[in-house]
């Protein structure tokens, strides 16, 4: 039996990853479970996984979590420090699914007690892959990638020399707005935003993908996690989302990981990793699928992804500063005091502010000076949304 905590139960990656676990009673003793703010959910899952900790991140919501959990054994707790110390509990495998720059440091804190990092927040990745990684290999961790991208590409990596790789393909749904003329992108609500045509996520991941700011993400993760230089990424828009990342090599070979889109196909491989195991999922028919379409990634309607090859270039701590300022921007779209391409404008703005911030990207990739990057960020994006 292995002991697994879920940070980030609440969430759409949380409750598939429930969902594998709990059709597999037997193998799982689950140990932290973490949530922002549906108590509800979160104190249901404790009690059903008779979890040993569940923790809110939202001090004002502990009372709440205590009443549901009254009697039952289940330690309660609330707050950043209650998130880390959740994550600092022995457990063999931990799932980082807390979304935002939030889910650095509890991961970080799950690879210090040694465990495998089943990692959903690539905001980890983009703000500091290099300390993810190092912390990892220090202390015995291990970092499986559970973005559905890049467990494609690791799965496409089993048994070959990452020298013989040429480059990395990933795909895009597009979005809610990938058929959308250019000129209508301006005028898009954030309701019409959270509507994805192929998965089903939370509201800030799917607007994210509508942006491609999910997917500029994902461009600047891959390099950090698998080593490769910028300009061997590639990004192409595949409406169907069943090819979920493609790696071609030397030889001028393509290999493709196909599935339907469902989030259990990578969270099941993390879970089950270094073997396999049944997943109930659906297996595609070839013969129904007719064709498979794919589409340049144009950087003109998606600056995002621009941005995220001036983050490569720029290096060191511009991946905090990139993800934070998003974050901002995002908060500002769902509140609807920017418009959808007013996103971009402000996180562009703010990676110009802190090139001309003396000595902060280039700083030594800590915890304590990813975060003062990503204070940085925030509080310029804040600056440059107010009206004067």
């Amino acid at each position: 039996m292995r002991r697994v905590s879920v940070l980030g139960a609440t969430g759409s990656i949380g409750q598939n990853t429930l969902d594998l676990i709990a059709r597999a009673p037997e193998a799982y003793q689950v140990v932290a479970l973490t949530g922002g703010r549906n108590v509800a959910q979160l104190a249901e899952d404790a009690l059903r996984f008779r979890a040993e900790l569940a923790v809110v991140a939202d001090p004002a919501l502990l009372p709440d979590l205590r009443d549901r959990l009254a009697g039952s054994g289940i330690a309660a707790a609330a707050g950043a420090q209650a998130l880390e110390e959740a994550a600092l509990r022995p457990a063999d495998w931990v799932m980082s699914a807390i979304v935002g720059a939030a889910g650095l440091a509890p991961g970080l804190r799950a690879l210090e007690q040694g465990a495998t990092l089943a990692l959903a927040n690539k905001e980890s990745m983009v703000c500091a892959g290099p300390l993810v990684l190092a912390t990892a290999a220090a202390h015995g961790g291990r970092v499986l990638p559970v973005d559905s991208e890049h467990s494609a590409v690791f799965q496409a990596l089993i048994g070959e020399d990452i020298a013989c790789v040429e480059r990395v393909i990933l795909t895009a749904s597009g979005g809610a707005f990938r058929d959308w003329p250019a000129e209508d992108l301006a005028h898009a609500t954030p309701e019409q935003a959270a509507t994805h045509p192929n998965w089903a996520m939370g509201q800030r991941i799917t607007i994210d993908s509508a942006s491609m700011f999910n997917k500029a993400l994902e461009v600047i993760e891959t390099k950090e996690f698998f080593d490769l230089r910028a300009d061997q990424i590639d990004v192409v828009v595949h409406p169907e989302s069943l090819i979920h990342a493609l790696v071609g090599f030397c030889d001028g070979a393509l290999m493709a990981h196909m599935g339907a889109p469902d989030m259990r196909h990578a969270i099941g491989f993390a879970l089950n990793h270094p073997g396999r195991a049944p997943l109930p999922v659906e297996r595609l028919d070839l013969a129904k699928l007719a064709q498979l379409t794919f589409r340049p990634a144009c950087e003109t309607r998606w600056p995002a992804l621009r941005l995220a090859r001036e983050v490569m270039a720029t290096g060191g701590l511009a991946g905090a500063v990139f993800n934070a300022a998003k974050e901002r921007a995002l908060d500002a779209f769902i509140a609807r005091r920017i418009g959808f391409l007013q996103m971009a404008e402000v996180v562009e703005q703010v990676l110009d502010r802190a090139t001309g911030e003396p000595g902060l990207l280039q700083a030594g990739i800590t915890l304590d000076n990813v975060r003062q990057a990503d204070h940085f960020a925030r509080r310029s994006a804040d600056e440059i949304m107010t009206p004067t």
